[in-house]
């Protein structure tokens, strides 16, 4: 096979457990130290870290017979510019693959899964041993993809953040959230544990676990008669988005009326803090991926106009 000397393929990595610990305490020993200290299996740590380090060198080997191999970290991936005939591929979990996707417009992700016997990986549809099968038809395009449906919130500052599975709104921290929210010609002032508002890859996640807790209190609550809510799961590649208020509470100046419901595509919910301090928006789990949103700020949430575009 000729490999094309322009031709870019950006392999998206990760560090392991391992690598995070040795960050932390310095070397292999200390981490180790540590671990079995507080009696821990540390073997489990180098099993993992050996293996993902076997499928990066095999993911890189492969690759290079298809073009340029550059492999990003997963820290720099909110900062990288991905070039428009870029290759993507993703060295799983589930996690990088959708912090990936949002960063990208348009690109197609081949998404590995570097270790079976650990992760499931919903978003990680191959094993190492495909990928060279995958890149012959990805030369062409040749295989299918699904597309994902991303969130958007957009602030009054200017500032704008993407989500693949979800957005939380409200504080860092477990205090209460103060915020006015408005959605579907209705609004209101409340006092909760945050809102979710989720795509339909996200319902899959947090959503879903929501959406669990929902059921069995309603259960417990109202008898075994009563018919089981759904899920709240919906296709990834669905134009609408899902909310869900966390344990609002109902008084004198907050109500709870507002609480779920569906964000179609061209509709809007906006929600203006009123939080002096610790407000955020952040998406996909990521607290460190978040948007400041304190008092008088408004953050108008809706679905995105880009998608992504995940190899099948």
């Amino acid at each position: 096979m000729t490999v094309s000397p322009d031709r870019k393929i950006v392999l998206v990595v990760r560090p392991t457990r391992l690598d995070e610990l040795v960050t932390r305490f310095n070397t292999v020993q200390q981490a180790q130290f540590y671990v079995e200290h507080l009696g821990a299996d540390f073997s489990d740590y180098l099993i993992e870290h050996k293996h993902y380090r076997t499928a990066v060198q095999r993911a890189e080997e492969v690759l290079r017979e298809f073009g340029r191999v550059q492999r990003l970290e997963r820290r720099y991936v909110p900062n990288f510019v991905f070039g428009a005939e870029d290759g993507v591929v993703v060295l799983g979990q589930d996690g990088l693959v959708a912090n990936t996707l949002k960063y990208l417009d348009g690109q197609r992700v081949v998404a590995i899964n570097p270790d079976p016997a650990r992760w499931d990986g919903v978003l990680l549809p191959f094993t190492i041993d495909d990928l060279r099968r995958i890149m012959v038809d990805e030369t062409t395009h040749e295989r299918p993809v699904k597309l994902v449906t991303m969130a958007k919130a957009t602030l009054n500052t200017g500032q704008t953040l993407h989500a693949v599975n979800d957005f939380f709104i409200g504080q860092r921290s477990h205090v209460s959230a103060r915020y006015q929210i408005s959605v579907g010609g209705q609004e209101e002032r409340q006092s909760s544990s945050g809102i979710i508002v989720s795509t339909g890859l996200g319902s899959t996640g947090w959503l879903k676990s929501v959406y669990a807790g929902w059921a069995t209190a309603t259960h417990c609550l109202l008898g075994r008669d009563v018919a089981p809510v759904g899920d709240g799961s919906f296709p990834w590649d669905a134009r609408y988005l899902h909310y869900f208020v966390r344990e609002p509470y109902p008084s004198r100046t907050t109500q709870a009326r507002l609480v779920i419901g569906e964000i179609a595509e061209g509709g809007r919910m906006r929600v203006i803090s009123e939080m002096p301090d610790n407000g955020v928006v952040f998406s996909d789990g990521v607290e460190a991926d978040y948007l400041s949103f304190n008092s008088g700020t408004e953050a108008t949430i809706g679905v995105a106009k880009k998608q992504g575009t995940l190899v099948l």
